[in-house]
């Protein structure tokens, strides 16, 4: 069920998005090729949230196809040599490497633009204001961007950060908009989002931790990137605070309240259940 639907709403989402990249211009390719891959995680928590609380995909799509475009510009510039400078995104060469830096950064910021265009499509309605409000908050200086720069600061600082510093990095890097995501369907429907909050707080927190066990003992060819970075760069990390085992345990704790926050939502909610289950068991 939740595979199916991951692929499902990834589509309709990644659709969406490239049929607002225009066909023609020097940053069409590069666009569509930042924007390819991806398990489509963001989008399927916007349109499954959404149907959670009685809105159609028709709907829902527009703002699955913003988080997409947001989530692909911050992987674009997360990329770049001033960054993490990585040369592999997804099995595939990044799109500095395959371009160039100026393309890159460009590219990140066209995407990141033109997610706001999608928001405020006609068919989102009045949550149009409130999602635009709510994305700029999550992408911005408070939110993503924030804890990409508690990441960066973190790599020349004197001492490894502690267990409270590492979740508040998360908690901006990746966390904040996974957080808009799974809220954006109680928006879309007027009702209150807190429990989506709730169930996405716990989701971002058991996702990061999987990463950093993935970072361990992931395959490099599965994963289409290089592991171990963190360990040479001497980073800290979930796993290096908590040790292997107790991070394999607290992603699993963090799952099972993400599973709890949804109790109001009875059997309706099982496939965002399965999404919780899915996020510390993959390979990728």
């Amino acid at each position: 069920m939740f595979r199916d639907r991951l692929a499902q709403t990834r589509a309709l989402a990644h659709a969406c998005l490239h049929s607002a990249i225009r066909s023609e211009g020097i940053l069409a390719q590069p666009m569509r090729y930042a924007t390819g891959g991806g398990k489509g995680l963001r989008a399927f928590l916007v349109m499954e949230s959404a149907r959670l609380h009685g809105v159609d995909d028709a709907r829902s799509v527009w703002p699955a196809a913003a988080i997409e475009a947001v989530h692909a510009y911050s992987l674009v510039h997360d990329d770049l040599p001033c960054m993490d400078d990585d040369d592999l995104r997804r099995g595939q060469p990044t799109v500095h490497r395959k371009w160039d830096e100026a393309t890159a950064v460009l590219v990140g910021d066209a995407l990141q633009t033109l997610a706001f265009e999608l928001v405020t499509n006609d068919a989102v309605g009045n949550a149009r204001v409130p999602l635009v409000a709510s994305l700029a908050k999550a992408a911005g200086q408070v939110g993503m961007v924030h804890g990409q720069a508690l990441d960066i600061a973190a790599e020349t600082a004197r001492t490894p950060l502690d267990l409270n510093q590492i979740t508040e990095l998360q908690a901006g890097k990746t966390g904040a908009l996974i957080r808009w995501s799974a809220q954006a369907g109680a928006v879309l429907a007027g009702s209150d989002p807190s429990d989506m909050g709730r169930y996405a707080n716990a989701l971002g927190l058991a996702f990061q931790i999987a990463d950093d066990i993935l970072d361990v003992e992931g395959d490099a060819k599965a994963l289409g990137k290089a592991v171990g970075k963190d360990a040479d760069a001497g980073k800290a990390t979930f796993v290096s605070l908590l040790g292997l085992e107790a991070a394999k345990t607290r992603a699993q704790e963090l799952a099972d309240q993400a599973c709890d926050a949804l109790t109001q939502y009875g059997q309706d909610a099982d496939t965002l259940r399965e999404a919780a289950h899915f996020v510390i068991q993959r390979d990728r």
